[in-house]
């Protein structure tokens, strides 16, 4: 499944996207999705029928969150289907499996963070817009959308979130410091933000993963070892993490 940032959904079977080499150029997504000239990714989801009876969790730009069993899109049309009313000038940005037992941990940009249980978010059909997640102020946005699922609460202790920057700073601090709040409020600080650091990019819980790979404006991938990356407190902006070109800067990461 395909989503985009204006809220549509598209369809299509693994098989039918060509494999390629590493350094391959690839096909168009524009080959298999009918997309809008103005319309983007932000996210995709595999799933199989193991997963009938998950939910798909869906994030905005601007704070709002939405819950709607993943069963409702069993019929996906070519042109795609409507996933979420968006409000005016606001972009799904994050969709995610979930199992409506998890929690929800959101970053926004200039280093806010709020946790709370995803049973605070209600089912809801497609057309819905969703509710407040966070309250973000005028000029900081949401950043980062992660789940602590079910079956890692019983290892808490052990979780941590990692959050990157822009300019390539990082740093590790344990999911004990995010107390569970109700959804809709401000947050906590989760990463001291300067001119220095730049806003945040992206966060992830790290479970069990080695690497993180970052990617850059300019299409460089940065790789490092997740050990080696500090644990800090939440209100510290963290160490340089990734050395970037001059007018380059970190855009999107994934743990491997």
């Amino acid at each position: 499944m395909f989503f985009t940032d204006r809220g549509r959904v598209f369809q299509t079977k693994a098989y039918e996207i060509p494999e390629a080499s590493r350094t391959a150029k690839g096909k168009s997504i524009y080959n298999f999705l009918d997309l809008s000239p103005n319309e983007q990714i932000s996210a995709i989801i595999s799933y199989s029928e193991a997963d009938s009876s998950a939910f798909l969790l869906m994030a905005t730009r601007q704070g709002f969150i939405k819950k709607t069993p993943l069963g409702d899109f069993a019929n996906i049309r070519r042109n795609g289907l409507i996933v979420i009313k968006l409000k005016k000038d606001d972009l799904l940005k994050w969709v995610k499996l979930s199992s409506g037992k998890d929690e929800i941990i959101l970053t926004t940009a200039l280093g806010q963070a709020i946790r709370f249980p995803e049973k605070q978010v209600r089912s809801m059909g497609r057309t819905a817009s969703g509710v407040k997640a966070i309250r973000v102020k005028k000029q900081d946005f949401v950043s980062g959308l992660d789940m602590i699922k079910e079956s890692q609460k019983a290892n808490l202790k052990n979780q941590k979130l990692l959050v990157i920057t822009e300019k390539g700073f990082g740093k590790q601090t344990l999911l004990t410091q995010y107390k569970v709040q109700n959804r809709a409020g401000s947050g906590i600080k989760t990463a001291k933000i300067t001119a220095k650091t730049g806003p945040i990019i992206a966060s992830q819980i790290i479970d069990e993963a080695e690497e993180v790979l970052a990617i850059s404006a300019k299409g460089q991938i940065l790789k490092t070892k997740i050990d080696s990356i500090r644990l800090a407190g939440r209100a510290t902006q963290g160490v340089k993490i990734m050395n970037l070109d001059p007018g380059d800067k970190l855009v999107g990461m994934i743990t491997v």
